[in-house]
């Protein structure tokens, strides 16, 4: 078939305005994103993704891709245009001899954690389990495993992709390397992937989260032993500070054996007198669920992110003050995702120490202006001290924030991929990268 014809629209599993179904399909994570496509486009292979595509290039019509509909923008449903609706594309297949799991492109994180935790293995997710497994690995892909084995799209070990012009390609490091590399952190500029070949480790089932509150405006010398402590902390943790309501917390979270975990906790005893303790046992499956609740698909959300190479004493201060309307957040990266070559991936900023998000979420439209405001308010009191940002935490910063997630170097190869494979620049509804 000529990928630039497709077949007729009758073919494929289209949804239009009025049409049963349509609403839900369009709804995503941020209840702000109200956005209309013209057409929707439920796609159950790689084929469906071609004609799609085609459809879209035969009406002249925006192309949007959507899987778990986490992007804060909406970038996945494109007002007007026409949206490629990877959501049936949801299997995962196991084979836990060779430790690799095939996802297709439509998968959410839950679905790739039960299909790998009957045999005890797992590899790096994101901790939202209706998220999309596409798009938290094509940014990079943090999770509670990162430190241990890498992040997510360090354990890609090949793509099925459907490009710009309606061609089914695999990357991987031996085919279309540069493609390869680029998919390896530089977001959804190159094509649709419509499947994931994954490595899997054997990282048992159980898990470990451990904090201590105190009052915000007396945590600041626990704050600085936290991130003292952090620096030498075992790989099965991934050390944790969240600011909210006046109470800081500091832990950490453990995949592993329980017990070295509670081991482990003796040495948050530095940081003070706790005015609560919580250690909670669980399972991994159930440590990637716990977050399902509270970021629903019926609140109105903003965030901006940071991240650190150092998180001096005046940065830690900062973040003890952020205000009541947000929650503050530090995870720790280092251990495996340090160890990774910095130019054997699209995915940047290796050396951060940590990763900081504020994020704020309501209900009511007439708070809109309000908790945006405040969560470019708190952020900015550490922007002074960041290093760059994930690209999976920008939200409407643009260009600057494509400039802040990659340098220079690393945004002209990226350029010279996407002139390869989307000269045109189909996808760039994302955080583009614009064809060099």
């Amino acid at each position: 078939m000529d990928p630039t014809e497709g077949p007729a629209v009758t073919e494929l599993d289209v949804l239009r305005p009025g049409d049963s179904g349509y609403d839900s399909s369009r709804a995503v994570w941020n209840a702000m994103v109200d956005h209309k496509p013209a057409v929707v486009v439920r796609c159950r292979t790689a084929g469906d993704v071609v004609a799609a595509l085609a459809l879209a290039r035969r009406d002249g019509l925006e192309v949007g891709v959507r899987c778990g509909g986490h992007s804060v923008v909406g970038h996945g449903v494109p007002d007007g245009g026409l949206m490629i609706d990877l959501t049936p594309m949801g299997a995962v297949r196991v084979d836990p001899e060779s430790r690799r799991a095939w996802v297709q492109g439509g998968a959410l994180l839950g679905a790739l954690d039960a299909a790998t935790q009957p045999f005890g293995l797992a590899t790096t997710a994101g901790n939202v389990s209706h998220t999309g497994v596409g798009g938290l690995t094509l940014g990079g892909g943090m999770g509670w495993l990162a430190r241990r084995c890498g992040l997510a799209c360090d354990n890609v070990v090949a793509y099925e992709v459907v490009t710009a012009a309606g061609e089914i390609v695999r990357a991987s490091a031996d085919e279309r390397p540069d493609l390869f590399w680029a998919l390896r952190g530089g977001g959804g500029n190159f094509g649709v992937v419509t499947q994931f070949e994954f490595r899997l480790h054997d990282v048992g089932t159980r898990a470990l989260d451990v904090q201590l509150d105190f009052p915000a405006d007396a945590a600041a010398a626990a704050a600085f032993r936290w991130r003292d402590l952090s620096a030498d902390a075992p790989r099965e943790a991934t050390y944790t500070a969240h600011v909210h309501d006046g109470v800081a917390s500091f832990g950490f979270v453990w995949v592993g054996d329980p017990a070295e975990g509670r081991a482990h906790a003796a040495v948050l005893d530095a940081l003070g007198t706790p005015g609560g303790r919580r250690v909670t046992e669980l399972s991994y499956l159930d440590l990637q669920t716990r977050e399902d609740d509270t970021a629903g698909h019926a609140v109105r959300r903003y965030w901006k992110g940071h991240y650190f190479s150092d998180l001096p004493d005046a940065a830690l201060e900062a973040l003890l003050a952020h205000g009541p309307d947000v929650r503050a957040g530090l995870q720790a990266y280092g251990g495996a995702i340090a160890e990774v070559p910095d130019d054997e991936a699209a995915f940047s900023q290796r050396a951060t120490r940590f990763e900081y998000v504020v994020a704020t979420g309501w209900t009511d439209p007439a708070e809109d202006a309000r908790r945006i405001a405040a969560a470019r308010h708190d952020a900015a009191l550490l922007e002074p001290y960041a290093s760059g940002v994930y690209v999976n935490v920008l939200a409407d910063d643009g260009v600057a924030g494509v400039r802040r997630a990659y340098p220079p170097a690393k945004l002209a190869r990226l350029a010279a991929v996407k002139r390869e494979y989307d000269p045109e620049n189909v996808f760039h509804l994302n955080q583009n990268i614009p064809p060099a």
